[in-house]
């Protein structure tokens, strides 16, 4: 079986999600001994052998609804966000004078993949929602390098995870040079799923209970509060914008 944790691990938060993982074992009776690492999160998802695992709400409702279960939502105690849901944080190079997003229009933009929702989906949505678009586009693997492709100037302005945004804060120190210049709306946040074969109400009993015999250290390090269920419908019912390629066409289009 899969157990996979990758959304929020970082060096920083391992040891506490692997206590979030023993616990689950526990509770459940059953699964693999350590959290897998290695395993490219597509082949996790998507495994008949999955067990649990955190997605983005973006990939489920684009790609795995329908051929995994939902079994719950984190509720990460975000600020301004309803309980379980989360948002996306553009960021620039801290500037003398605070700028807007609009100053941002046709800048170079970093995101970490077209299939996420807080780094690609929801950040377009709010653009084209105001009349703007990205100039040239900067994929960059990931939420951490985004951010660090801005402080380093290789993109102008990015949009994050606000969860990883907090951590980065904590943990980076290039975080300092990045001020926040707007937020998206919330949407529900990343979801755990587990495979069809699966039983989802079992394991969000043994997550839930896991989460909540977590010491406060580990709690505080993963921001987890609780866990929640949010309808498969509220994920389905969050806009898709084009991916980058059509994208880039209208930037090219304005040009």
């Amino acid at each position: 079986m899969i157990a996979f944790l990758g959304m929020y691990d970082r060096p920083e938060t391992a040891a506490a999600n692997d206590q979030l993982w023993q616990a689950v074992r526990a509770n459940l009776k059953t699964g693999p001994e350590t959290l897998d690492r290695d395993i490219d999160p597509w082949v996790a998802w998507q495994s008949a052998d999955l067990l649990l695992a955190q997605t983005c709400g973006c990939p489920f409702r684009t790609r795995l609804y329908g051929e995994v279960q939902l079994v719950g939502t984190p509720d990460y105690g975000l600020p301004d966000c309803p309980p379980g849901h989360y948002r996306s944080v553009f960021v620039a190079r801290k500037m003398e004078v605070s700028p807007r997003l609009e100053d941002f229009d046709r800048r170079r933009f970093g995101y970490n993949e077209a299939l996420s929702q807080s780094g690609w989906a929801a950040p377009l949505i709010h653009m084209q929602d105001r009349g703007m678009l990205p100039g040239e586009l900067v994929e960059t693997g990931g939420h951490r390098a985004s951010a660090l492709a801005v402080a380093e100037g290789r993109a102008d302005f990015a949009a994050l995870d606000l969860l990883s945004w907090e951590l980065m804060q904590v943990h980076d120190d290039f975080a300092a040079e990045l001020g926040v210049i707007d937020y998206t709306v919330p949407t529900p946040g990343l979801p755990f799923i587990t495979a069809l074969k699966q039983d989802p109400a079992k394991i969000f009993l043994a997550l839930k209970s896991a989460i909540q015999s977590l010491d406060d250290d580990s709690r505080k390090t993963l921001h987890l509060q609780d866990l929640i269920y949010i309808e498969p419908s509220d994920y389905l019912a969050v806009p898709t914008p084009p991916g980058p390629v059509l994208t880039e066409m209208k930037i090219k289009g304005r040009s």
